[in-house]
C-alpha cells in the first residue's frame, strides 16, 4: 500500500491543490481530507497507519498550534506538516517547537511544496530557504519551549482533558464527551496539573490559550 497522506485545510480550492501536489510528488499515495481538527482526529483514529498530515494553522474549530500540540500529542507517531499562510519567522519557529516537521507558506509554489513531502516523508526537515534564513535570528523563546515540553508530557486523552477544560466544562461533562468514569476525568486532570506546572483549571486553560495565533 503506498503512503498514507491527510490534508487538513478549511479552504477546498486549496485542499485540491495539496492534492494536486501529492500526486505530482507521491503518485502511489492514499490521500484523505479534513476541513477541521474534529474530522483530522477521527481521520487518523480510523487510519493509524497515516504517515503525514499536511496541517493548516487556522480551522474552524482550531486556531494557531492548538491542532499541532492536539496532533502531537494524541498521534505521536504522524508526522506534521505545517502549511500556513503565515510566513513570520517567530511562527515557524513555534511550530517546530511544538512537533512540526517542516513548515510550508502557502505561497510555496506546488513543484516545491513536493520537494517538501518528499523530505519530510524521508525523515528530513523542510522549510523554505528564505525561512530557514530568518529562523536563524529567530530564537525560541524560552518561555514557548518550557510550554512545548510541558505539552508533550502529556498522554493523548489527557490532551482532550485540557481542550475541554479550556472550554469551561466541568468533569462531568467531560466524563459524558469522552465515555469515561468521572472519576477517571478527576484523575486525568491531577495529572494535567501536575505535567504543566499549574494548580488550577484556570492556569491551565490560560497555557493552552498561549497556542493561540492571531490571524493577520
Amino acid at each position: 500500500m503506498g503512503t498514507r497522506i491527510l490534508i487538513a485545510d478549511d479552504h477546498p480550492l486549496f485542499r485540491a491543490a495539496l492534492r494536486s501536489a501529492v500526486m505530482q510528488a507521491e503518485p502511489d499515495a492514499v490521500v484523505a481530507e479534513a476541513d477541521d481538527l474534529a474530522g483530522v482526529i477521527a481521520r487518523l483514529e480510523a487510519e493509524a497507519d497515516t504517515d503525514l498530515v499536511l496541517l493548516d494553522l487556522h480551522m474552524r474549530d482550531s486556531h494557531g498550534l492548538t491542532g499541532l500540540a492536539a496532533l502531537r500529542a494524541q498521534f505521536p507517531a504522524v508526522a506534521v506538516l505545517v502549511v500556513s499562510a503565515s510566513e513570520e519567522a517567530g511562527v515557524v519557529r513555534r511550530a517546530l517547537d511544538h512537533g512540526a516537521v517542516g513548515f510550508v507558506p502557502k505561497s510555496t509554489p506546488p513543484a516545491d511544496i513536493g520537494i517538501a513531502i518528499r523530505a519530510v516523508l524521508a525523515g528530513e526537515r523542510w522549510l523554505p530557504p528564505a525561512l530557514a534564513h530568518a529562523l536563524d535570528s529567530a530564537q525560541s523563546d524560552p518561555a514557548d519551549a518550557v510550554l512545548a515540553a510541558r505539552l508533550s508530557r502529556l498522554t493523548g486523552q489527557q490532551f482532550r482533558v485540557l481542550a475541554q477544560i479550556g472550554e469551561g466544562r466541568l468533569n462531568k461533562q467531560i466524563a459524558d464527551s469522552l465515555g469515561i468514569q468521572e472519576r477517571t476525568v478527576k484523575a486525568h486532570v491531577s495529572a494535567i496539573f501536575e505535567k504543566l506546572g499549574v494548580r488550577n483549571r484556570t492556569q491551565a486553560s490560560v497555557l493552552l490559550q498561549q497556542l493561540v495565533l492571531r490571524q493577520k
